[in-house]
């Protein structure tokens, strides 16, 4: 499988109640009370869900919001917050931050570098799309990034990841969507979650 391929994807678990993150995020449980459990396919189940990991790990570039990038809102005034994830990010490659407020670029350990860009969708995604050329894009998350790319048609290709809990409120995946049709095009069922491939209907 090649992914030098052009694609602009996204990978998202979420309950089949619809949400991807659960109530009360924190900076100690960034998914919220319960997320946690969406992911328990990728972490006690890695053999069963291969492909799909490495699906997750191909792309060269992320796009995020700033959400997902931490709690903070308003302007930056803990310059000491570096991202939920530790000195070296699993991104391995630059990450585009969508936010209202400038900042610095932020390089970490393991090749990730977090950008952050104020100018839109558009701009961060053709940002990123010369960065690594003809490399895949991901759209990261969170619920709301995604549903931006998406409702504007910058999303080629999405796997929905169901997980067989509720989480009963929180943060969900397509609240008030509008956007261009998906056409399923793949399923893979594993016992802890459904992989569902969509891509969009050109």
């Amino acid at each position: 499988m090649t992914f030098n391929d052009g694609l602009v994807t996204a990978n998202l678990s979420i309950s089949l109640d619809g949400f991807v993150a659960g109530p009360n995020q924190t900076r100690t449980d960034p998914l919220g009370e319960g997320g946690e459990d969406l992911h328990r396919w990728m972490f006690e189940q890695p053999d069963e869900n291969a492909s799909i990991v490495e699906q997750i790990l191909a792309p060269r570039a992320y796009i995020m919001g700033r959400n997902m990038f931490g709690p903070i809102r308003g302007e930056w005034t803990d310059e000491e917050w570096k991202g939920w994830w530790g000195d070296e990010p699993p991104y391995h490659g630059p990450v585009y931050v969508l936010t209202h407020h400038p900042h610095d670029p932020i390089p970490m350990e393991g090749g990730t570098t977090f950008h952050f860009v104020t100018t839109g969708i558009e701009d961060a995604l053709a940002q990123a799309r010369a960065a690594v050329g003809d490399g895949r894009i991901s759209i990261a998350g969170g619920a709301s990034t995604v549903r931006q790319y998406l409702a504007a048609g910058l999303i080629d290709r999405i796997i929905v990841t169901i997980s067989p809990i509720m989480l009963g409120s929180g943060e969900r995946l397509f609240e008030g969507f509008a956007g261009p049709s998906l056409t399923p095009v793949d399923v893979l069922n594993t016992p802890l979650a459904t992989h569902i491939t969509y891509e969009r209907l050109r």
